[in-house]
């Protein structure tokens, strides 16, 4: 199949109606999209101001062309991981268009010749086979997510000057990095599936850094959905795709869209296999100066021997995550996670036979789990938290695990056991614990919370369980976790840390100061190229309206962007579309 016809497969067909209306993909060929042979030819640009030359324009739009063809190349090597996460949308009077259902989709991307797509979630193992429940004898949904990640290029195979028109718009900075921005339109008769839309051009090496438009025209029975995507400057000399934003939808007086839906998709693990570093015994330098012993020399007692098989364990389970992609390699934020574990182990006089570790999983699902004797957490997760009350809430959960004596998966202190594809990782690990067992991590959880530096804190916490409990029904693809464990059940019902939640304050969503739970993307910045991920901090924001609360929704993405080696401001370098809401 064409590349090109993975963007058909962003297509809502409607089978019936229901309350609310439901979306629907197909592919539908189309005899202009054959694949093509880029040419470009001889054009002129059409007028820009007095001070810019018409020459010079020329010779942007031409550079622009041949730098994304040497970004096209470049990547024909990788195979990042694609995320994309869509919220459908209903008007709903005093709160405005809210999320009514979720979708999510993982997979891994081959960016060569044939553009191809492994989903990391089959049909009847992820949210969707749940989420259609009997409503399927109604409609008939069929995402196609490939159609999301190709938006990551203008146009692949054509784009050149034969297939498109540009036209000079303006200057303009994103961020640090002063842009060209052109309008590009296709010529008449090129085909289905062309970009409309504007392109920023940094003005050093003119590689497109922002995409922001649609394809058209779209074929019968088909639509085209509208994207913005952004590229950050993570090696030198290129701008590789990071975030994409689509969105449709019209909730003003008498519209009738029938499609309405905010969408990101995130691209991340490009650098996977130079991380996997098959070679990495060659590298080994042996330092003859060091001596083979250690302080204790002395055999493990019975209790620290099970305490480092199960940590063996999960050491392995760890390493194979981060091979995959899923995890983010060590880093600043584990320091900060592993600074409140300490914190609720000290204050509660409790030693172990040896250290808890904490590691970010890469993935949006809210989930946590722990592996041996390192917690997990999601970076969704860790995104949405208001405040490290909150963060104390969700460790203190998996650590009750830990010193409980719940551990899963010891088997995998066998590393064979972990022989298995990337693709296959859902099917062949998870971290779930019997619901004996998590009632009694509830209970030391709330234990441990209340002698802790925290307990005056614990009604933050309180209201996001109980926010998560209020958009549970809505949101399943959101809180379904996919190795560990969530919030709710497969109903939306909230079911983990009930007496905290109900402890709580009232939720009300029109207080302003009442900050229950934050906007997807507000906490965690992640390196698309190497994976490593850092807390972001974002200029406190005045509330004026309920609306701008935003709780567990997606959001567009604003990046400020930088050049590769430049020294990075992390508050400048948040993401301006998800402030922190000031109380």
């Amino acid at each position: 199949m064409s590349p090109r016809l993975w963007l058909v497969a962003i297509v809502l067909l409607f089978l019936a109606a229901a309350q609310t209306p439901e979306l629907a993909a197909q592919s539908s060929p189309a005899s202009s999209l054959e694949q093509r042979e880029p040419q470009p030819v001889a054009a002129s640009v059409s007028t820009a101001p007095a001070s810019l030359q018409s020459a010079t324009m020329d010779q942007v739009v031409d550079r622009a062309i041949e730098r994304e063809h040497a970004l096209i190349e470049l990547l024909k090597t990788r195979t990042p991981l694609v995320e994309t996460y869509l919220q459908n949308l209903k008007f709903v009077p005093r709160v405005g268009p809210a999320p009514v259902q979720d979708h999510y989709f993982l997979g891994r991307m081959d960016l060569g010749e044939s553009m191809d797509r492994r989903d990391y979630l089959s049909k009847d193992t992820s949210f969707e086979s749940r989420l259609l429940g009997g409503f399927n004898r109604l409609y008939k949904l069929e995402y196609k997510p490939m159609g999301f990640s190709w938006m990551i290029y203008a146009d692949r195979d054509d784009f050149n000057r034969k297939t498109y028109d540009f036209k000079y718009v303006h200057r303009e900075f994103l961020g640090d990095v002063r842009c060209i921005v052109f309008e590009v339109s296709a010529k008449p008769g090129t085909g289905n599936g062309r970009f409309r839309g504007r392109i920023w051009v940094e003005d050093q090496n003119y590689n497109i850094v922002r995409l922001n438009g649609f394809y058209e025209p779209h074929p019968r029975n088909a639509y085209f959905f509208h994207m913005d995507s952004w590229r950050l400057n993570l090696i030198s000399g290129y701008w590789v795709p990071a975030y994409i934003y689509s969105e449709e939808g019209d909730f003003s007086y008498r519209s009738n869209d029938k499609i309405t839906f905010k969408a990101q998709t995130r691209l991340w693990g490009y650098d996977l296999q130079k991380g996997a570093k098959n070679g990495e015994f060659t590298e080994v330098v042996v330092d003859s100066t060091v001596k083979d012993e250690s302080p204790a020399r002395q055999d493990a007692s019975p209790l620290q021997a099970q305490w480092r098989w199960q940590q063996q364990a999960g050491d392995n389970v760890i390493e194979r995550l981060q091979n995959a992609g899923l995890l983010a390699p060590e880093g600043e934020v584990d320091v900060v996670l592993e600074t409140v574990v300490n914190n609720l182990l000290t204050t509660n006089n409790i030693e172990l036979p040896g250290p808890v570790h904490a590691r970010v999983m890469l993935t949006l699902p809210l989930e946590t789990f722990s592996a041996g004797n390192t917690i997990v957490v999601s970076r969704g997760l860790l995104d949405v938290l208001p405040d490290e009350a909150s963060l104390a809430m969700v460790l203190s959960r998996e650590l009750a695990h830990i010193i409980l004596g719940h551990n899963l998966g010891s088997k995998y202190a066998f590393s064979d056991r972990l022989l298995f594809s990337d693709e296959s990782t859902y099917q062949n690990l998870g971290f779930r614990h019997v619901p004996e067992e998590e009632t009694a991590a509830d209970e030391k959880a709330i234990e441990l919370l209340k002698n802790s530096p925290y307990a005056q804190k614990l009604n933050t916490p309180g209201l996001f369980l109980r926010e998560v409990a209020a958009r549970g029904p809505a949101l399943s693809a959101l809180l379904t976790p996919h190795l560990g464990t969530g919030f709710t059940n497969r109903k939306g019902a909230m079911d983990r840390m009930v007496l905290l939640m109900n402890s709580a304050p009232a939720l009300d969503p029109t207080k302003l100061d009442q900050i229950a739970a934050l906007p997807l993307g507000g906490r965690v910045k992640l390196n698309a190229w190497d994976d490593h991920v850092d807390l972001i901090k974002t200029t406190p924001v005045a509330i004026t309206s309920a609306r701008y609360k935003m709780p567990l929704e997606v959001t567009p993405f604003s990046p400020w962007l930088t050049r590769s080696g430049a020294v990075i401001n992390p508050t400048a370098t948040a993401n301006a579309a998800n402030p922190t809401p000031r109380k």
